[in-house]
């Protein structure tokens, strides 16, 4: 599994781990919300059926209150008319009254009049609930509610039944009725359908958005990975250019000063050996001179020689290190060109590896070549020290200058090769290098490396 692969995977995982925690997250709230809207939904139609209840009790118990209230315990002439304007009563298909007395023989039930006589006592629903006992217990402490299940006249099946009771105490009577709430039942089995439907709706479109956010974030992966290798590619064939260019440089560099130096040096020792050996085959006496001239002009070649061979690896860098390479090669421009170079360098030794000391010096070595080749500069401070985890070079010069902006709008690849090589070089060790230059106001480099990986940068005057 490649990099780009792995980073799209890791880009698609959280997403598909948060849309699956949403997901779950909805369903576990919006199934907890649809129980507690059916439980509320519930309980308020039962309400409303028991208040509806109350006032149909009110109603009858109204209309025998006329005769129940004067009647006698024994007088069974108002018993009859009690039980017959109950029996009379009823509201909708399924509404009725009953009487039961105290042993829990029938006396009313216009439903079943067979019922009538009979003692039901023990009667028990579907649910084991002793219906006769509880509604007379219910009678007794005043009135309450009873929930259980008795045959619907309508369909002649068992069906629930919230009922309640009342006493008629001088009688010994239980008197009541009830609503079926069936339909109650119904209802919260079609919300809770219709709320099962919205969840996975739902549902399906939190699915539907994260499998169109997978497809979205892997064709943007997809798309930045190919103009990320587009751009990788670019940058390889231009730092292919780059490198044959630099590769060219030196080789015209180092052909140039062969050509220029060591080569006028050995054709001036070769006419003066020649001028030598015509003045011996002529016996004058100032042979000796011109074999005198061409052994200086040999030495000559040998430090050139030694110059090109210290330019192309310092072999003081190695054996002294970073401070006395640094301070023989400000020596030797100043010798070979005049400019006065002062040269601080804090003890940095320790803190830099090889291969940072070698980019320092490369680094100082371009900037003094640029000075001594372009600045026309009579003074240079070289400055390395410590600041804030890195170590910091700075290369001053009091020459010419030149305006860094139009420096920088030249779009020509080959300008300032040098100062690009520089720049290079230190963010290849986690550095950077920065160039500040005005007209006639002289030119300051400024390279800085990180002791250790992971040093906070330098403060932005000191960046490239």
């Amino acid at each position: 599994m490649n990099l780009r692969l792995k980073f799209l995977l890791l880009s698609i995982l959280p997403l598909l781990l948060a849309a699956s925690a949403i997901s779950g997250l909805v369903f576990a709230q919006a199934e907890r919300l649809a129980k507690a809207e059916t439980r509320t939904f519930e309980r308020n139609i039962v309400e409303a059926r028991k208040e509806e209840i109350k006032s149909y009790m009110q109603l009858a118990m109204a209309s025998i209150n006329h005769i129940y209230s004067v009647a006698s315990p024994l007088d069974a002439v108002s018993k009859e008319r009690v039980k017959t304007i109950i029996g009379d009563l009823s509201y909708g298909k399924d509404g009725y009254f009953f009487i039961y007395d105290s042993d829990g023989t029938a006396l009313v039930d216009p439903p079943e009049p067979w019922h009538v006589g009979k003692t039901y006592w023990n009667l028990r629903d579907i649910n084991g609930n002793l219906v006769i006992q509880e509604l007379l217990k219910n009678a007794e402490n005043g009135g309450d509610f009873l929930r259980f299940i008795w045959d619907k006249p309508s369909t002649g099946k068992p069906a629930e039944k919230l009922g309640y009771s009342l006493m008629l105490d001088k009688w010994g009577w239980v008197i009541g009725t009830g609503i079926y709430i069936d339909d109650i039942s119904q209802q919260v089995t079609e919300i809770e359908t219709e709320v099962a439907a919205h969840i996975r709706e739902t549902t399906i479109s939190i699915i539907g958005i994260t499998v169109l956010a997978v497809l979205l974030v892997g064709i943007s992966g997809t798309v930045v990975t190919l103009s990320e290798r587009k751009l990788a590619d670019a940058k390889l064939k231009e730092l292919a250019h780059r490198v044959v260019d630099v590769q060219e440089e030196e080789r015209l560099r180092v052909s140039r000063e062969l050509h220029d130096g060591i080569s006028q040096i050995l054709v001036s020792v070769k006419y003066s050996i020649e001028l030598a050996s015509d003045r011996m085959r002529q016996n004058k006496a100032d042979a000796a001179t011109h074999i005198e001239k061409a052994a200086q002009r040999l030495k000559d070649a040998i430090q050139e020689v030694r110059r090109i061979s210290r330019d192309l690896r310092p072999a003081v860098l190695d054996d002294l290190g970073l401070k006395p390479a640094i301070e023989s090669m400000c020596t030797e421009l100043q010798d070979r060109s005049g400019i006065q170079i002062m040269v601080k360098c804090d003890p940095v030794e320790n803190a830099l590896t090889p291969a940072k000391k070698t980019t320092l010096y490369r680094v100082l070595q371009e900037s003094l070549t640029n000075i001594e080749r372009h600045a026309d500069a009579t003074h240079v401070n070289v400055r390395i020290r410590r600041d804030n985890g890195s170590v910091v070079m700075t290369v001053a010069d009091n020459g010419i200058g030149f305006e860094t902006k139009s420096f920088i709008r030249n779009r020509d690849p080959r300008a300032g090769i040098g100062l690009r090589n520089m720049r290079e070089r230190m963010e290849f060790h986690g550095g950077g290098l920065s160039v500040t230059s005005e007209r006639d106001d002289g030119t300051t480099v400024t390279a800085y490396v990180p002791v250790t990986p992971g040093t906070p940068p330098l403060p932005p005057a000191l960046r490239a």
